[in-house]
């Protein structure tokens, strides 16, 4: 049963870089970051570290009332939602982590991408944090996530909120011609053997709604993160949609409510791949959404209003008073 209360990339972006001993690759390309450099820059009061199967793992866990988890998509890090934590924290406990190997997380190697799956993580962080119930929140990879963990979790997981995550196969979508700005920008990036600050200027001219949504920090920031040393298995732990046949029995056995938090600019992934994610969802009661001025990454484009209108729907739309220890 589906229900519309309001009408209206999975940015898989692969690195440059790929090698089985990455750190090195810092000293050969001094433009490169090493993860003790991006973690000197970035780390802060809040930050935390735990491993999980010998990944060490970064999170955050900030404030007190009912948890929401909060995951970012490919190519990100928690970051993705700074402003929003700063928004909810008076009264949400919010958990977030950087995905291996995204972030200011380790490496995964050969032998735990080919053991793990991608709910491991998310699983085993809020076992040891104590949390029992929570909401998820998600963008692009980080709402398939979100859904698989709550399809293997139906006890775990009180609410989703999904924001542009793919139903169907990435490269079955629609691609827009890219601009010359992009064309530019690959090729001075293919020279350079890193995504250039070129390069996430032009990526986020034609992912966001409103391009100049997307400050100077948050473009330094993917710059940044995306100059790590990488081995092959960057995106081995995000959730994917790839094999199809498993995301649809995953997503059909979804049953907490669902709200689809759609930016209505994206180039991949508009409205109608909403409609679609929440067709297959068929066991969930599914609200949607649509941001007009947003694209592909509404926590980043307008993370105060996203932040309000998750605060409305946990509280006032499908208010299912989830229960979680406080810190």
């Amino acid at each position: 049963m589906s229900k519309i209360f309001l009408a209206t990339l999975f940015a898989l972006v692969l690195p440059l870089v790929s090698a089985v001993a990455a750190e090195p690759l810092a000293e050969k390309n001094p433009q490169l970051l090493s993860l003790q450099e991006l973690r000197a820059k970035y780390n802060d009061p809040a930050s935390r570290y735990t491993k999980v199967n010998g990944i060490e793992v970064h999170y955050k866990d900030e404030g007190k009332g009912p948890a929401i988890l909060m995951i970012h998509g490919s190519s990100s890090s928690l970051k993705t939602y700074d402003v929003i934590v700063a928004k909810l924290k008076d009264r949400y406990r919010i958990i977030r982590f950087d995905v291996p190997s995204q972030g200011l997380s380790g490496l995964v190697s050969n032998e735990q991408a080919k053991s793990m799956g991608s709910t491991d993580i998310p699983e085993k962080l809020l076992a040891d944090l104590g949390v029992k119930s929570t909401a998820c929140v998600g963008v692009s990879s980080g709402s398939t996530m979100c859904v698989y963990l709550a399809a293997k979790n139906p006890g775990l997981v009180n609410h989703l909120i999904l924001s542009n995550g793919p139903a169907d196969p990435v490269e079955n979508a629609p691609q827009r011609p890219p601009s010359a700005a992009m064309v530019a920008a690959q090729k001075e990036s293919q020279t350079a053997g890193y995504k250039t600050r070129s390069y996430w200027t032009a990526f986020f001219s034609r992912q966001a709604g409103v391009p100049e949504h997307i400050t100077p920090a948050i473009i330094e920031m993917y710059y940044d993160y995306n100059r790590r040393p990488q081995n092959d298995n960057v995106i081995a732990l995000a959730s994917k949609v790839a094999d199809h046949e498993m995301a649809l029995d995953l997503m059909a056995k979804v049953t907490a409510p669902v709200l689809l938090l759609w930016g209505a600019k994206d180039g991949m992934l508009p409205i109608p791949a909403a409609d679609v994610l929440g067709k297959y969802l068929k066991n969930a009661e599914v609200s949607k959404l649509v941001l007009p001025d947003a694209g592909h990454y509404p926590p980043l484009e307008i993370p105060e209003r996203y932040a309000q209108i998750v605060a409305a729907y946990l509280e006032a739309v499908s208010p299912v008073a989830p229960q979680s220890p406080s810190k």
